[in-house]
């Protein structure tokens, strides 16, 4: 005989996190008796529908949405299985596939697999590629203590602060030791978040401190040679022509692949801009067009405003190709995409333009920012200084 069965999302609304969110629960009926589980789900109890058992946010009903489903089709299994279900076996089976991991690194295992599926739905990679680094510089660390793995409620401050030491002696630079221990970090605060610990044991371990940002640019000589260089391949040269229009507005390459004519205007005299808000900082950036800019504008999309300007790729598709677009025109060393948008900003500093309105154009969140720039060409004016020096001095 079939059971009945019934199940019913709902909240608490007298026990709220920090954060303004609480737990979604899932109460599940089997022939008249109840169990309670978490679904892992928080949400503001202000968006909470009780009658529908859902959310304002579609994202977090689509969740619901498979969670119902994966315990509908646990429900059939375990009646297939045994040929009848009771409340307790159903959550025994149900807690035995959703089971929180308790140790360090099938934790992160855990949260890579989340990682992966969402950079699908965001279309980018970059979180769940470093995740892979830093969760193999863990089971390194793991090794060197002859462990395969460490239960979250064994961590200590001693456990951070050696980890630390252990990045350090492979020589990494201070933002890839942070990034490292970030995402130790992000372990433990899901640990904390899932009541596994009651508190971070590593909190007092400080970070690395922040080197100063050094700026990769490329000089006027070599943009010259980038711009003299068409590609013989039809992707080469989109991205060719991307970066020199970058080198001429500024544009990350995530703004320039956001482009769309709707960014476009012009001036009461009919001089071309671009105004848009930056994807980073959400700044918007006025940048006048430059001719060069406004020439590539033109063999590109400036009137649908469906689609964007350029049909340019996934940012991860772009890595080989702008290192062989530098190699193909002749620039020494590995090129990077970003180093147009810093090439715009010492090139215009290098031509007098006030740092103020270099600022404006690149979207800036504070002039302090734009400084950098400042400080990369009153370097190169002192090498160049040197340089010459130098020379009359061998004369």
């Amino acid at each position: 005989m079939r059971s009945t069965f019934k199940t019913l999302f709902y909240i608490n609304r007298g026990k709220v996190k920090k954060d303004g969110t609480t737990a979604i629960f899932c109460r599940i009926t089997v022939d008249g008796e109840q169990t309670v589980i978490t679904t892992g789900i928080f949400c503001n109890p202000k968006d909470w529908k009780s009658k529908k058992g859902e959310v304002k946010d579609e994202k977090v009903n689509g969740q619901l949405k498979s969670f119902r489903q994966r315990i509908e089709q646990t429900y059939e299994n375990t009646l297939k299985k045994y040929g009848v279900v009771s409340v307790d076996l159903l959550k025994n089976a149900i807690l035995e596939i959703h089971t929180i991991p308790t140790m360090l690194l099938l934790a992160g295992e855990a949260e890579r697999e989340r990682l992966r599926v969402r950079s699908l739905e965001i279309n980018s990679t970059s979180t769940y590629r470093q995740s892979k680094i830093s969760q193999n510089n863990l089971r390194e660390y793991l090794l060197t203590l002859k462990m395969k793995d460490i239960a979250f409620t064994d961590i200590t401050e001693e456990f951070g602060e050696g980890y630390k030491l252990f990045l350090k002696a492979k020589e990494y630079k201070s933002g890839h030791i942070n990034h490292c221990f970030t995402w130790l970090n992000r372990l433990i605060y899901i640990a904390v978040d899932q009541e596994i610990l009651r508190f971070n044991p590593i909190a007092d371990v400080k970070y690395e401190k922040k080197e100063p940002p050094k700026l990769q640019h490329i000089s006027r000589n070599e943009l010259k040679l980038i711009m003299e260089k068409p590609m013989p391949n039809t992707f080469q040269e989109l991205i060719r022509r991307a970066f020199i229009f970058s080198a001429f507005t500024a544009l990350a390459y995530v703004d320039l692949k956001g482009l769309y004519p709707r960014h476009i205007g012009r001036t009461a005299e009919g001089k071309p801009f671009i105004r848009i808000h930056r994807k980073k900082t959400q700044v918007e950036a006025y940048v006048p067009l430059h001719p060069v800019a406004e020439q590539i504008l033109s063999l590109y999309n400036t009137e649908d405003d469906t689609k964007p300007v350029f049909p340019l790729p996934n940012r991860d598709q772009i890595w080989y190709c702008i290192t062989e677009i530098g190699f193909l025109a002749g620039v020494k060393g590995n090129m990077s995409y970003h180093q147009s948008r810093h090439t715009f900003g010492t090139l215009l500093l290098s031509e007098g333009i006030p740092i103020e309105s270099i600022s404006k154009m690149m979207g800036h969140t504070n002039i302090s920012t734009t400084q950098v720039y400042a400080k990369v060409t009153d370097m190169k004016i002192s090498e160049d200084m040197d340089k010459l020096i130098e020379r009359r001095k061998a004369m």
